[in-house]
């Protein structure tokens, strides 16, 4: 039985503890092993350095890693070249009000210090303007997300 297989039991019960509860990801590591199952939240994608990749007959994407050579500066949201990432902890908010469209969608063009969101922390609203010009490929936080300082809010190419 290949190792493949082995980890796609894992994965279906993990996919299906994920869809049974409130859960946006569950990750599982051990040694060199790693599987991350995650909920899409609002068309976000995760970067992910798989040997293998398969998907639970669930709506949730998954990656699974398994050790086998080490792998070569893996791209991921967090080193990708392209990652906004939030300067400080607080409440993400993808539009200027409630009722307005949001500032970015996935395909926009951006221009370096464009508005790309609003990081609300101590009721201060906060703009985060693009650091380089480019294409949004991903927005990574949905409207009034709570983020982490160094998160990951978006990649522009």
């Amino acid at each position: 039985m290949s190792k493949l297989s082995e980890y796609k039991d894992l994965i279906h019960e993990l996919a299906e503890l994920l869809d049974k509860s409130t859960l946006s990801e569950i990750e599982v590591e051990e040694d060199d092993f790693r599987i991350r199952v995650a909920r899409e939240i609002s068309g976000a994608v995760t970067y992910a350095a798989p040997v293998a990749q398969a998907a639970a007959p669930v709506a949730a994407p998954v990656a699974a890693t398994a050790p086998t050579a080490p792998v070569e500066a893996a791209l991921t949201a967090d080193n990708h070249p392209g990652a906004l990432k939030a300067p400080m902890v607080g409440t993400a908010y993808v539009r200027p009000s409630p009722d307005a469209e949001p500032f970015i969608q996935v395909g926009d063009s951006v221009k370096e210090g464009d508005t790309l969101l609003i990081i609300e922390a101590m009721k201060v609203m906060n703009h985060i303007n693009a650091t380089k010009s480019g294409t949004v490929k991903e927005i990574l936080v949905s409207d009034a997300q709570p983020v982490e300082f160094d998160e990951v809010l978006c990649i522009i190419e």
